[in-house]
């Protein structure tokens, strides 16, 4: 057995082979596509609405920038920064196609298509030339990536001098009661909820599961940094429900 072979990582609360992992995250987004945006509206009573305004108020997007949005899914980050900034250009990647060819039926329900390029691409190994980008955003995707660090550190290898990272991710509470009633909420109502619009338990106690593997504030702040980040810094939202973490290429 190659030392390739005998890493493992972790999907959910299992163990499993770091060349495994991709697949099976594939699979879970293949199978809630089509109900992903409306399960977002559910699970968080609209609240990720305010997130990713949150997001767009930090981020403040300029015309003429160039967004690559990754894990980017339905693309709803990338509307809201092309509709912020006024004219520019998004490109989402994704691991799922089905994920994209939502977004793409959105993009031309609304009008936006020649804003926007789709590809299926993996985090860790983008398929785009070093400074091509002004700005990168990932958002309540880093943590399905089967090596965060390796994701940021192409993060920083695709921004142009002066480019911005930013990073929506669910995080941990730092008050352990409301934390406690966060997690009963969690594993007991969100994959019921799967199972019933969705038709997918499974996916969605993955989903809840890897919310509670994610590293906290401060360490995730650590690998931003260590991809070379500068200026790094996170807020909270929600009282640390999820949180933004941004960075800068000097």
């Amino acid at each position: 057995m190659t030392e390739q072979q005998q890493k493992t990582t972790h999907f959910g609360f299992q163990t499993v082979r770091e060349e495994e992992k991709a697949g099976r995250v594939q699979g879970v987004f293949t199978s809630v596509a089509s109900k992903y945006d409306v399960m977002n509206d559910v699970m968080s009573v609209g609240i990720h609405r305010i997130w990713k305004d949150a997001m767009m108020d930090w981020l403040a997007p300029r015309p003429g920038q160039q967004l690559l949005d990754v894990a980017g899914g339905t693309g709803d980050i990338s509307f809201r920064f092309l509709k912020r900034a006024g004219a520019g250009h998004a490109t989402v990647l994704d691991l799922t196609e089905s994920m994209l060819v939502e977004g793409r039926k959105r993009a031309e329900a609304e009008q936006m298509g020649a804003s926007l390029d789709w590809v299926v691409g993996d985090a860790m190994n983008l398929p785009f030339a070093d400074n091509s980008f002004d700005v990168y955003t990932i958002s309540f995707g880093i943590r399905n990536v089967t090596r965060p660090q390796e994701a940021l550190n192409e993060a920083y290898r695709v921004l142009r001098p002066g480019g911005r990272l930013m990073v929506l991710e669910f995080n941990q509470i730092p008050t352990p009661m409301m934390q406690k009633a966060y997690d009963l909420y969690s594993f007991n109502v969100i994959p019921k909820m799967g199972q019933m619009i969705a038709g997918d338990h499974d996916s969605y106690q993955y989903l809840v599961e890897s919310i509670r593997k994610f590293p906290d504030q401060e360490t995730f702040l650590g690998m931003v940094k260590a991809a070379g980040f500068a200026n790094a810094k996170y807020r909270n939202l929600s009282m640390g429900i999820a949180c933004l973490h941004s960075g800068w290429k000097v």
